[in-house]
C-alpha cells in the first residue's frame, strides 16, 4: 500500500496535571503539565489535488474554514516550504470536541507530519514543532510524539517514561471554551513551579492537580457532577481546560469495571496509555 492510501492516526491526550505558574507579557499563561497520549484517535486521509488548493472533504459542523486546524496546518506547511501542490483532507472525528483531549491539535500535528512525508519536504521534527506552535500551544507535543513534561506555554518538552496505565474517561455533555477559562478572573495563576522528580513524587503522593478544574467545575455543574462520581472509583482529574475528566487504573479490567458502574445518564470510554505516538518514527 502506498503512503497515499494510508490512514493516519491522530491520538488524544490527557493532562496528568496542569499548573498555571504565571501570566506572560504577551497574554499567554506559563504552564507546567504532563501530556499522556492515549489510544483514542481521530483518523485522517489525504488526497493530492492538482490545483494547489487545500480543502476538507467534510467540513466540521460549527467550525469555519479559517479556524479549522487541519486546513491551517496544511496551508502553513505550504507557505513555509513553498510547496505548490494541493491536498484534500478527510477527517473522521472520534475525539470529543471541546473536551480537553487535544483532538484539534492532534489533527493539526498529524497533518504536518503526514504532509511532510507525502510531499517529501524533509523537515526535521524540531522544524515541524516550531511550525506547530504557530497553530496552538498543544500542537507541538503531538509532533514531538512522546509522553512529555511540558513548560512555557506547553512547548518546552521533556520526554517522560510513564508506566503502563488504563484510563476511564468521562465525557460531560458540554463543550468548554479554553480561552474563556484562561481569562477567568478567579483562576489562580501563581502555582509554584515543580521539577520533573517532584512530578513523579506527586504521582505517588497524589498531590498534583489541575488549576483550571475549580473554575470549570463552578461554571459547568455537569463537569463537577462527573468528577464527583468518578472520585468514588479513585483519584479523578479534569484534562486540559475540560470538559472531560478521567481516573487512572493499573489494569484494563479495573477500568472496565468502573465503566460498567456508570449511571445511564453519563457517557465514558476506556483508553490505554500509549508509550509514544504511532507516527513517531516518521520524523527525525
Amino acid at each position: 500500500m502506498s503512503s497515499w492510501q494510508q490512514v493516519w492516526p491522530a491520538p488524544a491526550k490527557l493532562n496528568l496535571f496542569l499548573h498555571v505558574t504565571g501570566r506572560r507579557a504577551d497574554g499567554y499563561h506559563s504552564l507546567q503539565t504532563a501530556f499522556r497520549l492515549i489510544d483514542l484517535a481521530d483518523t485522517l486521509r489525504f488526497t493530492a489535488r492538482a490545483d494547489g488548493k487545500v480543502t476538507l472533504r467534510r467540513p466540521l459542523a460549527g467550525v469555519p474554514p479559517e479556524r479549522d486546524l487541519c486546513l491551517r496546518a496544511a496551508a502553513l506547511l505550504k507557505y513555509a516550504t513553498g510547496h505548490r501542490g494541493g491536498i484534500e483532507i478527510e477527517l473522521d472525528k472520534r475525539i470529543p470536541m471541546g473536551g480537553g483531549l487535544g483532538g484539534g491539535s492532534s489533527d493539526a500535528a498529524t497533518t504536518l507530519v503526514a504532509l511532510n512525508h507525502l510531499w517529501r519536504l524533509g523537515l526535521k521534527r524540531g522544524e515541524l514543532q516550531q511550525l506547530a506552535l504557530k497553530l496552538g500551544a498543544d500542537v507541538p507535543v503531538f509532533v514531538f510524539g512522546e509522553n512529555a513534561f511540558a513548560e512555557g506555554v506547553g512547548e518546552q518538552l521533556t520526554q517522560l517514561a510513564l508506566p503502563v496505565a488504563w484510563y476511564l474517561v468521562l465525557v460531560p455533555p458540554v463543550e468548554v471554551p479554553t480561552a474563556a477559562v484562561f481569562a477567568a478572573p478567579e483562576l489562580t495563576r501563581d502555582t509554584k513551579p515543580i521539577k520533573i522528580t517532584a512530578f513523579f513524587d506527586g504521582l505517588k503522593q497524589r498531590s498534583l492537580r489541575n488549576d483550571l478544574e475549580p473554575v470549570v467545575s463552578k461554571r459547568y455543574p455537569e463537569v463537577a457532577l462527573h468528577l464527583a462520581w468518578l472520585k468514588q472509583h479513585g483519584e479523578a482529574r479534569m484534562s486540559g481546560s475540560g470538559a472531560c475528566v478521567f481516573a487512572e487504573f493499573s489494569t484494563q479490567s479495573e477500568a472496565c469495571a468502573a465503566q460498567a458502574a456508570l449511571p445511564p445518564t453519563m457517557r465514558g470510554f476506556v483508553a490505554r496509555g500509549l508509550e509514544r505516538h504511532p507516527l513517531h518514527g516518521l520524523t527525525d
